[in-house]
């Protein structure tokens, strides 16, 4: 991953985190926790692709699953954000925008409904029998509603910061593909070659006005020296 993109996802992450433990899993909400980290995730991945979002959601599972109040066994969570960050960042188009906000919410709902079914498949694996006593009809309904609430407020920022920061890394390296660096070096670009034109004409006409003085020097004394050859002949 390139170094703007963690300086970036660093602090999302774990603000994120923050949100959640702190605030979001205290409000004693019926089923589900709303999950702000998983948002994060998913926004990150729409912009930096499979790959980028495979990574941040597989470090901020496992960062989740390390902070306290943890009652589960860890990498649990991290298989799941790892595995949620993988198939968000699949539905990038090639551009890197979305033309509209369909898909992102269709990835939202996804992303709720598979990391309920995931979470609670691996506990079941693992003996841990929480999700039946609450319901896996509860949950996701709970965890989509939840989720989808909190989206609008939360996957549209974190996409414009993540492309934000790859706009000016591209800017910075002038490489191509970048809109916003491409169009501000496009521009200098533009605006050095007129200049070089203008010198190149300039000094085009200066040599003309400067030959063609030379060529009328040469052929005045051109003329003088017929003259004077013409005067001796005739004498």
């Amino acid at each position: 991953m390139r170094i703007n993109r963690i300086l970036l996802s660093a602090p999302l992450v774990v603000v994120a985190l923050v949100i959640q433990v702190t605030i979001l899993a205290r409000l004693q909400l019926p089923g589900a926790v709303p999950d702000l980290l998983l948002l994060v995730v998913v926004g990150l991945a729409l912009v930096y692709g499979h790959v980028g979002g495979a990574l941040i959601g597989f470090f901020a599972g496992l960062l989740a699953d390390l902070a306290p109040p943890s009652d589960h066994a860890i990498g649990r969570y991290a298989l799941v954000l790892c595995v949620i960050g993988y198939a968000a960042g699949l539905t990038r188009p090639e551009s890197g925008r979305h033309r509209s906000a369909t898909l992102p919410l269709l990835v939202v709902i996804g992303a709720a409904i598979g990391s309920t079914l995931m979470y609670a498949g691996v506990g079941a694996l693992v003996g841990d029998t929480a999700a039946r006593h609450v319901g896996i009809v509860g949950l996701l309904l709970s965890a989509t509603l939840y989720d989808l609430l909190l989206a609008p407020f939360t996957v549209p920022l974190v996409m414009a910061l993540a492309r934000r920061t790859d706009s000016d890394l591209l800017a910075g390296d002038g490489s191509p593909g970048g809109s916003a660096g491409d169009g501000g070096y496009g521009w200098l670009t533009t605006g050095t070659g007129l200049k070089a034109s203008r010198g190149a004409m300039k000094s085009v006409r200066a040599g003309a006005r400067i030959g063609s003085q030379r060529g009328g020097l040469l052929g005045k004394s051109a003329r003088d020296k017929v003259g004077r050859i013409k005067g001796v002949k005739r004498l």
